[in-house]
């Protein structure tokens, strides 16, 4: 018995067959196999054609990143929202005045308020609108002394979002990257060879938790206001609970797949990030990276790293009792 790999190309991809026959092909085997003197199949032998996966790779051409275009703005001589793109989720905010700290809040009515820092460099930053459509406020306060601040511009925005996904495709001050970002290119590397959205949620998944460290010192020195960078954390392999879960959401969202970073308490009172993401004909997969034919497991890639996976850590991850939410990113 002799095996014959043949390579066939077309236009469209290239296939390998792998030829067995019994004694080979000689004779008759020239003539067409829909001639008078066709082969059998036993005589042809047997062909497998190998259905290559759908690459990913080129979702990262369909990143989303936030603009300031003027079109619709509010302001005054020290503060300037720019709003052309609230229904994208999100508005870009730039401070003018001589304040050293800065501070911005959005409420959505009825919801939790989101107070963040805001550069004085004199830039547009952006700003998520993570509580759907409704009447938004924004306040941004300057500095007077200690914990004193003084309002310098606030607006209502009254916000109907696109879709309800957007604020969660976009980085921000959370999950900072762009498209130059190594934290990007890795996560488009890793979307090459998977063949559909929760292929490519593992591959990201199970690339942070074997990659990343906790970083225990860290955790004990981190002060308020720490806010993580990507980059940094993917090239020393090392970081905290918000660092993995930005690096993630970072990857996720810039393969054009929602996510939120979750920020919030797990048992036990310990203070704790982790994330959500969307998964197209699914919805929300809250809480959860996969399924392993039993029961879907909880996307926390902290606990999973630093418990080594272990079956306790993963009972933990899996129960969704265990986590509650303050604020979603």
């Amino acid at each position: 018995m002799t095996t014959t790999t043949l390579k066939t190309l077309s236009v469209a991809t290239a296939v390998m067959l792998t030829v067995s026959s019994l004694g080979g092909l000689t004779g008759s085997a020239a003539a067409p196999y829909g001639g008078a003197r066709a082969l059998s199949a036993v005589q042809r032998g047997t062909v497998t054609i190998e259905e290559p996966p759908v690459p990913l790779a080129d979702r990262s051409s369909t990143a989303r990143y936030p603009s300031a275009p003027g079109t619709s703005t509010s302001g005054n001589s020290l503060v300037t929202i720019d709003s052309s793109n609230m229904g994208e989720g999100y508005v870009m905010i730039q401070y003018s005045g001589s304040a050293s700290k800065v501070k911005v809040q959005i409420t959505k009515a009825g919801r939790t308020t989101y107070t963040y820092d805001l550069n004085t460099g004199g830039k547009f930053e952006v700003f998520p609108l993570t509580n759907g459509d409704g009447s938004y406020t924004i306040n941004v306060y300057e500095n007077v002394y200690s914990n004193q601040y003084a309002l310098g511009y606030g607006t209502t925005l009254e916000v109907t979002l696109n879709s309800s996904t957007l604020p969660f495709l976009y980085p921000s001050q959370y999950v900072n990257y762009n498209a130059q970002s190594n934290t990007v290119k890795k996560g488009a590397e890793l979307a090459g060879s998977a063949d559909s959205e929760l292929a490519l949620v593992s591959k990201i998944y199970n690339y942070c938790i074997q990659n990343i460290t906790y970083d225990y010192n860290k955790a004990a020195t981190i002060k308020s206001g720490y806010l993580p960078v990507v980059d940094t954390i993917l090239s020393t392999g090392t970081g905290i609970c918000f660092d993995y879960a930005a690096v993630m959401t970072a990857m996720l969202r810039s393969q054009n797949i929602p996510t939120q970073l979750h920020v919030g308490y797990v048992s036990g009172g310990i203070y704790h990030a982790w994330i959500n993401t969307y998964i197209t004909d699914v919805g929300w997969v809250n809480n959860i990276i996969y399924f392993d034919g039993k029961s879907w497991k909880m996307m926390d890639p902290t606990f999973a790293s630093s418990g080594g996976q272990s079956s306790e850590i993963m009972a933990f991850i899996g129960n969704g009792t265990n986590y509650s939410v303050q604020y979603i990113y």
